[in-house]
C-alpha cells in the first residue's frame, strides 16, 4: 500500500462508520439507479489508459461532449506518451483550445506525458500515489483512471456526486476528499466505481442543480431532500 493510500486508510479507521440502516438504504438506492441506468460507464471516449488520462485532464471545467470532439485529432497526432512528450506546446494548444484553460492544460498534458516516459516507462501507473504526482492529475482524475482503466475501485467526486451525496444524506461535508472518505465508508469497494457513474448520470438527467426534477425520480420515496422540501 502506497503512502497516499495508507493516509487515506488511517483517516477512514479514525472516522465513525455509518449505521447498518444507512448502508442498506444506500445500497437500495443504488439498485434503483442501476435499473434506471442499466449500463453506466465513463462518458469519455478512450481506447487505453493513456487516452483516458489525457481526456480526463482535458475534462476539467469542460463538458465530456466537447472533450470527445477534441481528442480524436489530438490522439491522431500524439497517439502515445512519447510523441506527446516531444510536442510543441503551441501545437497542442491549437488542438485543445475549445476545452478552455488551454494553455495550462497543454502544459499539463506535455508534462504528464514527459513524466510517464521519464518515470514510468511510458505506461500509466496503477496506484493513486503515482497518479496524483503527474502534472494535471488530482484525486478525482486518479480515481477515474483506477476505476475505468484498471478496474481498481475508485470513488470519483465531482460536482454531481457532491450535490447528490448531500441531498441523499450520505455526506454533510463540502471537501471532496472528505466526501470520498464518507462514501468509501458507506459503500463496499466493489460498488465505488459504479456509484460515481450512477450519481453523475442521475445528476445530469434528474437531480439537477439548482432544482431537481423530483416528480420523475425513482428514488423519491427514499430521498431525504425531497421529504424536507415537501414539509416546508
Amino acid at each position: 500500500m502506497d503512502s497516499v493510500d495508507k493516509k487515506c486508510a488511517k483517516r477512514l479507521k479514525q472516522r465513525r462508520k455509518p449505521s447498518s440502516a444507512l448502508r442498506l438504504k444506500a445500497l437500495q438506492i443504488l439498485d434503483r439507479l442501476e435499473t434506471l441506468y442499466p449500463h453506466p460507464e465513463c462518458a469519455l471516449v478512450h481506447r487505453n489508459p493513456f487516452e483516458l488520462l489525457i481526456a480526463t485532464i482535458l475534462s476539467a471545467q469542460c463538458t465530456d461532449v466537447r472533450v470527445n470532439m477534441v481528442t480524436p485529432p489530438l490522439f491522431d497526432r500524439y497517439p502515445d506518451p512519447r510523441s506527446l512528450a516531444r510536442a510543441n506546446q503551441e501545437d497542442v494548444e491549437g488542438l485543445i483550445r475549445s476545452t478552455g484553460f488551454f494553455r495550462n492544460k497543454a502544459a499539463n498534458l506535455i508534462g504528464c506525458a514527459s513524466a510517464l516516459v521519464g518515470e514510468h516507462q511510458a505506461e500509466v501507473p496503477q496506484n493513486l500515489e503515482a497518479l496524483v504526482r503527474l502534472p494535471g492529475v488530482g484525486r478525482k482524475t486518479a480515481n477515474v483512471i483506477l476505476g475505468n482503466a484498471f478496474g481498481i475501485p475508485g470513488m470519483v467526486v465531482d460536482t454531481h456526486v457532491k450535490r447528490l451525496t448531500r441531498r441523499l444524506g450520505w455526506s454533510q461535508n463540502d471537501d471532496p476528499v472528505k466526501i470520498e472518505q464518507d462514501l468509501c465508508l458507506l459503500l463496499p469497494a466493489e460498488r465505488w466505481t459504479i456509484t460515481s457513474h450512477l450519481l453523475i448520470l442521475h445528476g445530469r438527467s434528474l437531480c439537477k442543480a439548482p432544482t431537481p426534477i423530483c416528480s420523475q425520480c425513482p428514488i423519491q420515496p427514499e430521498c431525504p431532500r425531497y421529504h424536507v422540501s415537501r414539509s416546508r
